[in-house]
């Protein structure tokens, strides 16, 4: 990770103490993120960036960020896309990959047992 982006999240330092759960994390982490598919690894970091604005999780904003401003050869793109990718320098294909992202983001609520970074408001 040192290598790739010049800086190793903290989260991936924390679980460096529990050496199985390390490798369970990567192993799911790669599996989603490094595979060859449709997507390039920049516009899977987009949709990281845009879900995690809306989650409020300002810790994976800032990780994710700065792994898309590397992968996407742009230093603003994910300044951008996590104030409001409707207004990101981006193109059509992945303005319809954000909309996608961020409808399935949005139901994901209805099921109620959707991950979420952020901590719950108090009531």
């Amino acid at each position: 990770m040192q290598e790739k982006s010049g800086f190793i999240p903290n989260v991936f330092l924390t679980l460096a103490y529990r050496p199985d759960e390390f490798r369970a994390f990567f192993a799911y982490h790669d599996a989603l993120m490094e595979k060859d598919g449709g997507l390039t690894k920049a516009e899977r970091e987009m949709i990281v960036v845009a879900t995690s604005s809306a989650n409020q999780c300002l810790y994976c904003v800032i990780a994710h960020g700065a792994i898309l401003r590397i992968r996407a050869k742009n230093p603003q793109i994910s300044d951008q896309i996590a104030v409001n990718y409707l207004k990101a320098d981006i193109t059509p294909r992945q303005r319809a990959m954000l909309d996608y992202a961020m409808k399935v983001h949005r139901g994901a609520r209805h099921f109620g047992s959707g991950f979420q970074c952020r901590r719950q408001p108090r009531v």
